[in-house]
């Protein structure tokens, strides 16, 4: 996997350590640690309520940790710190649900380079659409899109952006098979063109299985398992993994 060009200097992008977020006294994450590498696609499944929703909105800066910290790019985030705007800005997240202005998909997908006061937006913007095809819906009111139009918007809003790392929450969770095939290149074709580190969490382990270079399970906050691909899918280290990817857990 060849090292982000964006950035110099080597080693992990994110390193977490003695991580927890708790709610009311409930611990929904207590992950002891976790390295991400530069680059890479990394997945994260599990059941519903395992935490990884959560974990990746840690990793946006969305929420700070309870307890132990998260390091991006060699800047500690913990319970009462403040991670300074201009590495917050290397990150952008993709929701499972588009959340998509009243306006047109230009409008739409122009919006996070304006918050940034950058001029001179018309040849990334178009790039950006053509990446995941929809230039020739640019004028078009983006209320109107079909939900793999409007998720494809939501892409070109984040990668317009060029971010160092993509967070994608179950991306694909509402299409159909063609959509989600369209993702999926567009996703893989992010990381080889940009080296953008991606972190998806996704409910699909054959998702997983084929975009991701290393995959993770987390069950009740915990992290059962961390491995290569194909390792995690063939052999896993754990019974509970070997369940999950088989398809017999019970939740």
């Amino acid at each position: 996997m060849k090292i982000s060009t964006n950035n110099n200097h080597h080693g992990p992008v994110y390193r977490l350590m003695g991580l927890t977020k708790s709610y009311c006294n409930r611990i929904v994450l207590d992950i002891d640690s976790l390295d991400i590498q530069r680059g890479e696609i990394f997945a994260m499944v599990g059941p519903s309520g395992a935490g990884k929703s959560t974990l990746l909105r840690l990793m946006n800066f969305l929420e700070e940790p309870t307890g132990g910290q998260l390091e991006f790019e060699g800047a500690a985030f913990r319970a009462g710190s403040e991670i300074p705007l201009e590495l917050k800005r290397r990150v952008t997240m993709v929701f499972q649900r588009p959340m998509l202005l009243n306006s047109t998909v230009w409008d739409n997908v122009t919006y996070g380079l304006r918050l940034r006061g950058l001029r001179n937006t018309e040849k990334p913007v178009v790039e950006a659409l053509e990446e995941v095809g929809l230039a020739h819906l640019m004028k078009q009111k983006a209320r109107t899109l079909s939900g793999g139009e409007a998720q494809r918007v939501s892409l070109a809003r984040a990668i317009v952006l060029k971010p160092d790392v993509l967070l994608l929450d179950e991306p694909t969770a509402n299409l159909d098979p063609y959509n989600v095939s369209l993702i999926e290149n567009i996703v893989r074709r992010i990381n080889e063109q940009y080296k953008t580190t991606l972190v998806l969490v996704t409910h699909n382990v054959f998702q997983a299985k084929r975009l991701a270079s290393r995959v993770a399970f987390l069950l009740e906050g915990k992290l059962i398992e961390v491995a290569e691909s194909e390792k995690f899918f063939q052999s896993p280290a754990d019974p509970r993994t070997d369940s999950f990817v088989r398809g017999d857990m019970v939740y």
